[in-house]
């Protein structure tokens, strides 16, 4: 069977290895004099000296006005209607119980949330590379690659994660294609560079039963054209598309990420602490700045430490490998009520949490299994 080399490549000249879109061996690149970072591997960290510790006094603040707040009390009534509401969105749960249930108790408690957010930025550079396809080159003859903290961009909104990435100026390079030497295409793994494969219906014989008759899918040869690649024996390379040549260049990735930092004051009642983190709260205090600084004087002093103990751990693990745009540090008062209540003579318990009204059940009495499928 002939094979259309209309490339004028020899087969033999190709790699045999199948291609795939890998990253060139770091000593193909250049190291530009303006990356000045930290390389690891094909990546480059750049890190900050640590920041100085907040200089300026923490400010008086006058806590009885805070304390004096008050969150709105939980009746039966609003006791009763955050159950059905809750019952109403199970398909599996009863509204029998929740309309006739008798409320025993109500045991309530206001809770103290503290939370920091540290909004920061982290920059690395990093080798990439795409099918040079002829056009102008932005390398180093142009100038100087700017230091990557000297890269002006448009910071996303604050307290909301982005990641974003970006081409350094002047930093890049025409290269041979590092998969395929420059010929644009390889070997065809399937059939090893021979344009056809055995005739997966006779498997070689020529003749597939007696009495003798030539097989109908490969006329009798025992082999047939590589469905792989078309019987041309090779492929065109997948790194590089066929133009034979990579241009490579410095990528500027900038992180945006939202550090939290949570502490929730002790209780006695028992209600996992994952649900009263992320409840809806009634903020009590709020600080922002550039840098915020320890609460020192608060009248609970759980709140007082926690505050220094988030600043102290976002300060050690950020200082040295981002910048700190922005902090924001809150108390928040989150309302717990513990409802104990009688039905069809035994006694159930469960919990409103959040000024939403969130409902955590511990054993509801009229739970059934219907074999839903939550789509």
């Amino acid at each position: 069977m002939d094979r259309d080399l209309s490339d004028g490549d020899s087969v033999m000249d190709l790699s045999f290895k199948a291609e795939s879109p890998l990253a060139p061996p770091a000593e193909l690149l250049e190291r530009l004099p303006s990356c000045d970072c930290l390389l690891q591997g094909d990546r480059c960290q750049i890190f900050f000296p640590p920041s100085e510790a907040p200089g300026r006094p923490q400010e008086q603040r006058c806590w009885s006005s805070f304390l004096e707040h008050r969150v709105p009390v939980v009746t039966e009534e609003v006791a009763r209607e955050a159950l059905l509401s809750f019952v109403d969105s199970k398909c599996c749960y009863g509204s029998a119980a929740a309309g006739d249930l008798v409320i025993l108790e109500l045991k309530q408690q206001v809770l103290r949330r503290y939370r920091l957010e540290t909004f920061s930025e982290s920059r690395i550079s990093e080798w990439t590379f795409q099918p040079f396809t002829n056009h102008s080159v932005d390398g180093p003859q142009r100038g100087p690659s700017p230091k990557l903290w000297d890269i002006k961009v448009q910071v996303p909104p604050m307290f909301q994660e982005d990641t974003r990435k970006f081409q350094v100026p002047h930093s890049s390079l025409v290269k041979e294609c590092h998969k395929c030497h420059g010929h644009g295409r390889y070997k065809c793994s399937s059939c090893h560079g021979a344009g056809t494969v055995r005739c997966p219906s006779c498997s070689r014989a020529k003749r597939r039963a007696r009495p003798a008759r030539r097989c109908q899918m490969c006329s009798g040869s025992g082999r047939q054209r590589c469905s792989t690649c078309s019987g041309r024996g090779n492929k065109t390379c997948a790194t590089c598309k066929g133009e034979k040549k990579l241009l490579h260049f410095l990528q500027l990735v900038i992180v945006w990420k939202n550090s939290l930092f949570e502490f929730v004051s002790e209780h006695q009642l028992d209600c996992p602490g994952d649900l009263l983190a992320k409840a809806r709260g009634e903020t009590l205090f709020k600080d922002e700045n550039t840098m915020v600084y320890p609460i020192v004087d608060f009248p609970l002093r759980e709140m007082s430490l926690a505050s220094q103990r988030g600043i102290a751990e976002h300060s050690a693990a950020l200082a040295s490998r981002a910048r700190v745009l922005q902090q924001r540090q809150t108390i928040e008062l989150v309302p717990l009520t513990e409802v104990r209540y009688w039905y069809q003579g035994k006694t159930y318990v469960y919990y409103i949490y959040g000024t939403d009204h969130k409902v955590y059940v511990v054993d509801y009495p009229e739970r059934y299994c219907c074999g839903c499928t939550i789509i």
